[in-house]
């Protein structure tokens, strides 16, 4: 692939800090792109989709070390403050599986009108 071609499809996806991958944010309609750009996301969707599952179990590993903390805290203010952040692993999780499932979307637009 060419560097011009590289950095226009880069520019197709940003990092999402708070999940730990980049997402898509297309920066122009998908009807309007040209069959081989629409492949090109699409391929690299799937390879950033494919880490997806280790995300995930890192977050569920997280999860796991806060529970254990809390079962121990004594203080309801800590206790407070892991059952948030245990709240906000857990919404992370859940963001991670609906982009996950996103590949599915994509390629039915794909085939919708390709």
């Amino acid at each position: 692939m060419q560097a011009e071609e590289r950095t226009w499809l880069d520019s197709q996806f940003a990092f999402n800090e708070r999940l730990g991958i980049r997402v898509p944010r297309l920066m122009e309609d998908w009807d309007s792109l040209e069959l081989g750009r629409q492949m090109a996301i699409l391929a690299q969707w799937e390879h950033i989709r494919g880490n997806i599952p280790d995300h995930v179990k890192r977050f569920e590993e997280q999860i796991k070390i806060k529970q254990s903390m809390l079962y121990e805290e004594e203080d309801f203010a800590a206790s407070c403050v892991l059952n948030s952040d245990i709240a906000e692993l857990a919404s992370r999780i859940n963001d991670l599986h609906i982009w996950f499932r996103t590949q599915q979307d994509l390629d039915r637009e794909s085939k919708r009108h390709g």
